[in-house]
């Protein structure tokens, strides 16, 4: 029965082997193992993350006195969130090196999607987490293998990136997980395994120009297309991005595949160095792609020019599945993978059974990752896609949370983590349905982010935040006496690529001066102005996000949608106006009803970094 090691590395000894197929039956004799032992492994990685840090400052001010029992510590240990640890979080950012949280020092910090104060979370690392990390990876194609086998013999077209990192005034590196991977050894230094055998050299990747980045890496993925059988990037916003990008550039790669010399727009000396390595004259490659791209439709593009490709590994539940129909559209239908689960706080499993379908896919969480516990969620029934969980749990909540051996099918669940990098029973924020059972450990549907409304990226915005920014927004239109009577939003994915938000505004008009479009525009960027750090990224830096569009509706139309969702069977007496919407028929409903519509007319402002350094 293994054990949750006192050396992460022996758990990597445990799935390394020169031999592919001995690697992968180990690798799934390892989650065998795990899974079957779930509560034992549990009971193990919790006591050996609070016997390293019995004698730092957190535990200590909580009263653990150094104890190392699962029931002691449900005890003593509140449950918390992002907000309770603010203050150690700024000490450690603010140099700090007493250890406060984790016996061990704090490497970096990850930067999550999700925000608080409109930033981004900062979560503290060390520098095992990324052994950790890469044993989850090596679980990835041993699963795989069974279902499409024979991966080891052609290539992936992945679309990896780096985002941008800033130093915390102590001098710690804080940065997005994947940016912090992808930068490591681990990645970079990787030994050669025909299943991370990737189109894209890591030169590409670790360009910090997005342009750059993406033209050369679809470029690279253009010259080896016969080699291709799997294509992906994390997010399925991601991967639509870049067919998004073939469209607008694809004579230009064209023609450096014709004369096998890369376009001068690309100046970055290491990535010209790299694909000059894989960039050789072709002009038949060219005319093929040229013929494929004049296409006046490009439904199943990708069959076309990566043709032996078995399935696409993307992200695509959660918010994620409002892009299935067009990468359906894009493929012809291939299968769509969603491998793994993880977040900044933690690495938590794997897709057991990679072919289902996306509706169907849950998660396994893996025993040895960290120590597991299960918030029982109980769901108001709406039209938003958003769970609303409380913030702060009283004594009788506390005590409702479960191990990970003890959840119930079908019950939904917050997630709630206790890391090896010094995260005692934190929400993590997800919720998560019981769809099965591998052995003693439970497997998982993701369904959302609690709280959050609205996301067409990396980006999180919750109701509250929404609300906000509409109530600055509509400051402009006091001087023109028309005021908001109603609003709701939409992120909408098929109309532009990269997807925007959109706001339905209903109006009422008292003064005899129109409003004029320019302050409608004012309005939309008012609002981008006040959402968070990552939807501005995600407009200014990563281009991931659209501009905001604001949608004004005739008069009534709020009161057609409350007739709308009565006649569906929502209650009278209950019923509030749902702040986002994503059924079709109510967004028809609305968009049929629209009198004018404007854009923000700029990117808002946003700079790398904190706005507290």
């Amino acid at each position: 029965m293994p054990e949750a090691p006192k050396d992460i590395s022996m758990v990597s000894d445990y799935v390394v082997d020169c031999n592919l197929s001995d690697t992968n039956t180990k690798a799934l004799q390892f989650i065998e193992d795990v899974t079957a032992n779930a509560d034992e492994v549990q009971k193990r990685v919790l006591a050996e993350i609070l016997s390293r840090s019995a004698q730092v400052e957190y535990l200590k001010r909580h009263g653990l006195n150094g104890r190392t029992d699962r029931e002691t510590f449900k005890k003593v240990m509140p449950v918390i969130t992002y907000e309770d640890l603010q203050t150690d979080i700024s000490r450690i950012a603010n140099g700090d090196t007493s250890q406060i949280l984790c016996a061990k020092p704090i490497s970096e910090f990850l930067t999550s999607s999700g925000t608080s104060g409109g930033e981004r979370k900062l979560m503290p690392t060390i520098e095992e987490e990324l052994e950790r990390r890469s044993l989850l990876y090596s679980l990835l194609m041993p699963v795989m293998n069974q279902f499409v086998p024979g991966l080891e013999n052609g290539k992936g077209m992945y679309f990896l990136f780096i985002k941008s990192e800033a130093k915390t005034p102590g001098g710690l590196v804080a940065r997005p997980v994947l940016t912090s991977y992808y930068k490591s050894s681990h990645f970079k230094e990787r030994p050669y395994d025909p299943y991370t055998n990737y189109t894209s050299p890591n030169e590409s990747i670790l360009c910090q120009d997005s342009y750059q980045s993406m033209y050369s890496q679809l470029l690279c993925g253009l010259c080896q297309n016969k080699e291709v059988l799997r294509v992906g990037a994390v997010f399925a916003s991601g991967f639509i991005r870049a067919i998004r990008f073939l469209e607008k550039h694809w004579a230009l790669l064209c023609n450096d595949i014709r004369t096998g010399i890369m376009d001068p727009q690309i100046t970055d000396s290491s990535v010209r160095d790299a694909v000059s390595k894989i960039l050789k004259p072709d002009p038949k490659l060219a005319d093929f792609i040229q013929a494929e791209c004049s296409r006046e439709s490009w439904r199943g593009i990708i069959t076309k020019l990566w043709s032996n490709t078995k399935y696409i590994d993307v992200i695509v539940t959660g918010t994620m599945s409002q892009y299935i129909p067009i990468l359906d559209y894009y493929s012809n239908g291939l299968p769509l993978i969603c491998t793994m689960y993880a977040s900044s706080e933690c690495y938590f499993g794997l897709n057991l059974k990679p072919l289902s379908k996306p509706s169907e896919v849950s998660y396994t969480l893996i025993p040895t990752m960290a120590y597991f516990e299960f918030l029982p969620v109980h769901r108001n029934n709406g039209v938003t896609n958003s769970i609303s969980v409380p913030k702060s749990l009283n004594e009788k909540e506390q005590k409702e949370l479960v191990d990970l051996v003890h959840v119930k099918l079908g019950q939904e669940y917050e997630l709630v983590v206790t890391t090896y990098a010094g995260l005692y029973r934190y929400r993590v924020g997800d919720v998560l349905r019981v769809a099965g059972f591998k052995n003693k450990a439970p497997q998982f549907n993701f369904i959302c982010r609690k709280n959050v409304v609205l996301s067409i990226d990396s980006d999180k915005t919750d109701e509250v935040e929404l609300q906000n920014s509409v109530k600055n927004a509509i400051t402009h239109l006091v001087q023109f006496d028309a005021s908001l009577i109603e609003y709701t939003s939409y992120a909408d994915t098929t109309t532009t690529i990269p997807g925007h938000y959109v706001l339905y505004w209903e109006l009422k008009l008292s003064g005899s001066t129109p409003v004029p479009p320019s302050v409608f525009e004012d309005c939309c960027l008012t609002i981008e102005e006040s959402l968070n750090s990552v939807y501005r990224q995600g407009r200014v830096s990563d281009k991931s996000i659209g501009p905001l569009e604001i949608k004004i509706v005739e008069t009534g139309t709020f009161d057609k949608l409350m007739d709308y969702s009565i006649s569906r069977g929502a209650s009278i007496n209950q019923y509030k106006t749902p702040r986002c919407v994503k059924f079709a028929p109510i967004v028809e409903l609305l968009n049929s009803r629209v009198v004018s519509n404007y854009f923000s007319p700029k990117c808002p402002r946003w700079v790398p970094g904190h706005k507290q350094w």
